[in-house]
């Protein structure tokens, strides 16, 4: 998933809405923030596959320190601990947790049978939302919707920053969702870590917005 992703994270404002947008959705987005950093330290593997599904043109080979089940529990817990530690904000810190954990449920929901469940086994499971584009694209458009409807709902800006950032935070999401279904596959994995690693510019600029906005 992609705006799946994010719509966890601002979803998770309603939960704990002391915390700001961009910890919550740096949490939903965790995994694929260790992704391009294990990519480039050569611990994880991708390939260009397309056809591998209908809605990716990726094969994701080898990735058990950033996407496994048990390390998703461990980075949960140390994420969640580090802020709470930070902070004494438990509703936070639960928010976190459940962010961290999110991701590796939906992508078990959108991914084939690739997600491992541990480093070293050799069980992976996936229920293939991905094969079909257009449940993908109503499954994650309904949740983006929805979070972006929670979202605006429980805040108010309080300066331009908090309207104006904000919607155009919401208008690149959806135009890089969608312009990704008519671009070519990468022409290369070397770019996949510099797409992931670019893709980090969100979580500054949601709480940049998220500063300009109060809660109601």
């Amino acid at each position: 998933m992609f705006i799946g992703h994010f719509a966890v994270g601002l979803a998770g404002k309603k939960l704990a809405p002391r915390t700001s947008l961009g910890t919550l959705i740096a949490a939903a987005c965790f995994l694929d923030i260790l992704w391009p950093i294990f990519l480039l330290a050569g611990w994880e593997t991708v390939r260009i596959d397309p056809g591998n599904t209908a809605f990716t043109p990726l094969n994701f080979v080898f990735f058990p320190w950033s996407h496994s089940l048990l390390m998703t529990l461990i980075w949960s817990a140390l994420f969640a601990l580090g802020y709470f530690l930070l902070t004494r904000y438990k509703r936070g810190a639960i928010a976190i947790a459940i962010g961290v954990v999110s991701h590796w449920v939906l992508d078990v929901i959108s991914h084939r049978a690739d997600m491992p469940l541990a480093p070293g086994s050799a069980v992976r499971v996936g229920l293939g939302l991905w094969n079909s584009v257009a449940w993908t694209v109503i499954v994650e458009g309904a949740m983006f919707i929805v979070a972006i409807w929670l979202y605006a709902r429980s805040t108010r800006p309080t300066s331009k920053v908090g309207t104006y950032a904000f919607w155009s935070f919401v208008a690149v999401l959806i135009l890089l969702y969608v312009s990704d279904r008519f671009s070519p596959p990468p022409t290369s994995t070397a770019l996949l870590p510099i797409f992931g690693i670019a893709a980090w510019i969100f979580i500054p600029w949601s709480w940049w917005f998220d500063r300009n906005r109060r809660r109601v």
